[in-house]
């Protein structure tokens, strides 16, 4: 019994300093790629970490054509951002986290439970770039959140048309808005009145 202690603690003070030695190679930068192994026990630690009545839980939104535009709409303008509309994740701000957005188009997101993925909007995953999304009232079901789960069911079947009507919904950045002012105010006349009243004086 005494020798399994041993090998027990061996192996882990061995894992540790290999770890250490990794994070000591690649830094904290958020520019490295998780490696397989570490996106493997990330995995297996959040599907654990996930209570069991969650991971069961049922789909209590009916699908339709209404909450499957909701959920579009939700994603668009909370999601996106970071996951892109199409659910890829190829966006800046994507791919600059650690680890990365991941393609909720792919089996390792469509292979979980309705109830893990509503979990994992709802309360966000800590130590990542995921954000706790609604709010948090004791046995009050996240309505917004079970209707984004029904789009990401639809992410792999998402068409070209779908994706463009999305764009009108994606949050506008400060520069973009600074741009369309400036439109606004040009076909309003208003930057050549400015300018007539400044040559006046």
């Amino acid at each position: 019994m005494r020798r399994i202690v041993v090998v027990f603690l061996l192996f882990i003070i061995t894992a540790v300093f290999a770890f250490l030695i990794y994070l000591r190679s690649t830094g904290l930068s958020a520019r490295s790629r998780p490696a397989a192994g570490e996106g493997f026990v990330a995995r297996r630690a959040r599907s654990f970490a996930i209570p069991t009545s969650a991971r069961n839980a049922q789909n209590p939104v009916p699908q339709d054509a209404r909450v499957l535009a909701e959920g579009m709409h939700h994603f668009a303008d909370h999601c996106a951002i970071c996951h892109a509309n199409n659910g890829s994740g190829d966006t800046p701000i994507g791919k600059g986290l650690y680890p990365p957005s991941p393609d909720l188009r792919a089996a390792e997101t469509q292979n979980l439970g309705d109830g893990e993925i509503y979990w994992i909007i709802h309360n966000g995953v800590r130590f990542t770039g995921m954000p706790a999304f609604g709010e948090d009232k004791p046995g009050v079901q996240d309505e917004d959140s079970w209707k984004l789960v029904h789009f990401i069911r639809h992410l792999p079947a998402i068409t070209d048309e779908e994706i463009q009507a999305m764009k009108r919904f994606n949050p506008i950045s400060p520069a973009d808005l600074e741009e369309e002012e400036q439109i606004r105010k040009f076909l309003a006349g208003e930057d050549a009145s400015e300018a007539h009243n400044g040559h006046e004086h």
